[in-house]
């Protein structure tokens, strides 16, 4: 049986596409890890980085790093989105905060209602739990 499993595990190491297919990451999971890589960078109002950041900048900067040509603003950055339901959200996902239909801030999806955010004056990027559920989810 040990010698079975092995051979399933070659062939699958050697067919194109297999064995790597389960271990790549997505744009917004690469995303992610560079917004959590600019953890402590001051809030700037209209900085995209790299140093200095507001909320649609870090966006903005981590998905450029992968790519990924996102607009300036948050609410343009939901328009861009494709739209995805809180219970398909994954790591990765861009987070909006509302007010009615007022998009005002924007963040990264890290999992276990987690989001990186630059999150205003006097504070700087940081990882922190989801504190409203007035929040729409997009993906890019």
């Amino acid at each position: 049986m040990w010698a079975v499993a092995g051979m399933v595990l070659a062939i699958a190491t050697a067919l194109p596409g297999t064995a790597d297919a389960a271990q790549a990451i997505t744009p917004g999971e690469k995303a992610l890890r560079i917004a959590a890589s600019k953890r402590g960078a001051p809030y700037q109002w209209g900085a995209a980085g790299p140093y200095r950041f507001d909320c649609s900048g870090l966006t903005l900067y981590a998905f450029k790093k992968v790519g990924k040509k996102l607009p300036r603003t948050a609410a343009a950055q939901y328009n861009r989105s494709w739209h995805v339901p809180a219970k398909a959200r994954r790591a990765g996902d861009l987070v909006f905060f509302h007010s009615g239909n007022r998009i005002y801030h924007v963040g990264i999806y890290a999992g276990r209602k987690r989001v990186w955010h630059s999150p205003k004056p006097g504070r700087s990027v940081r990882l922190e739990k989801l504190w409203t559920n007035r929040v729409w989810y997009g993906r890019y």
